[in-house]
C-alpha cells in the first residue's frame, strides 16, 4: 500500500471515528438536508451565516465513513470563509474528485482536503464524498434539500 493511500485511511478513519463539528447548530439561520439514495448516506447541514461569511457550520446525519470523513473536513475547510470562497471550494472539490482537476498541477484551495483525490478511481464512492459539498451549497443558496441521484 502506498503511503497516500495509508494516509487516506488514517484520515478517513479518523474523522469517521470523531467527526469534527458534529451536532446541530443552535444557531443556524440556513440548514439543508442531504441524500444519497445509492448508498443511503443522509445528512443535514448547518449554517450560521453573517454578512456573507459562514461564521459557523455543524452537520448531523448517518453514512458511510467516506461521507462522514468528508462532511467533517468539509466543515473545517469552510468555517470562517466567505460565502465565494466556500463556494470557490465547493468548485474545486467537486471538480477533484470527478477528475476534472489536477490537485497536483493546478492552482487550487484545497489544503488537506486533496486526500479525496483518490475518490476519483471509484465512481460509486464520488457520490459519498461530495454529498456534504452539495448539502453546504443547497444551505448557502436557501434550499432545503438535495439528493446525489
Amino acid at each position: 500500500m502506498s503511503e497516500l493511500s495509508e494516509l487516506y485511511q488514517q484520515v478517513i478513519l479518523d474523522h469517521n471515528k470523531k467527526p469534527r463539528n458534529f451536532h446541530k447548530l443552535e444557531a443556524a439561520n440556513r440548514s439543508a438536508e442531504g441524500y444519497n439514495p445509492l448508498c443511503g448516506d443522509q445528512l443535514t447541514v448547518y449554517l450560521e451565516l453573517e454578512d456573507e461569511v459562514v461564521k459557523d457550520i455543524s452537520f448531523e446525519g448517518s453514512g458511510c465513513a467516506i461521507s462522514k470523513a468528508a462532511a467533517s473536513m468539509m466543515t473545517q475547510s469552510v468555517k470562517g470563509k466567505s460565502k465565494a470562497e466556500a463556494e470557490t471550494l465547493f468548485d474545486e472539490f467537486h471538480r477533484m474528485v470527478t477528475g476534472e482537476l489536477d490537485e497536483e498541477s493546478m492552482p487550487n484551495n484545497l489544503g488537506r482536503l486533496t486526500i479525496f483525490s483518490g475518490v476519483r478511481d471509484f465512481p460509486a464512492r464520488v457520490k459519498c464524498a461530495s454529498l456534504s459539498w452539495h448539502t453546504m451549497r443547497a444551505a448557502l443558496h436557501g434550499e432545503e434539500t438535495v439528493s446525489t441521484e
